[in-house]
């Protein structure tokens, strides 16, 4: 049975860091579809796409909000993925989710949450100004 749990989560300053991580129990890091992705959600909004990683390859994808801030990596010996957020701002405040596809999802189609078979139950990041 597949299990994602998020950490990392907490209250912060706008400019500060927060690194989220996401454990992932009963998946296959070994399985060759496997992409890992970052959503998020504020209230009164549609939960949205923040990045996401082909496991095998390595390969990144970022929404435009959080380019050039947010980096996506892995980490294959622990089945975890980790999603290090800097210059942190007030409208990244959301519960962060971690899902996880493992039918070789990429490109555009990787931005779509319905694309994702596994989720987590979230973590929430408080931006404050």
């Amino acid at each position: 049975q597949v299990r994602l749990v998020e950490s990392g989560g907490g209250l912060v300053q706008a400019g500060d860091s927060l690194r989220l991580s996401c454990a992932g129990v009963g998946v296959a890091s070994t399985f060759s579809s496997l992409t890992m992705g970052w959503f998020r959600q504020s209230p009164g909004n549609e939960r949205e796409f923040v990045s996401a990683i082909r496991w095998r390859a390595g390969s990144t994808i970022y929404a435009d909000s959080v380019k050039g801030r947010f980096t996506i990596s892995r980490d294959n010996a622990k089945n975890t993925v980790h999603l290090q957020m800097d210059s942190l701002k007030p409208e990244d405040t959301a519960v962060y989710y971690c899902a996880a596809n493992m039918r070789g999802v990429w490109g555009r189609d990787a931005f779509q949450r319905s694309e994702y078979d596994y989720w987590g139950r979230g973590t929430q990041v408080t931006v404050s100004s």
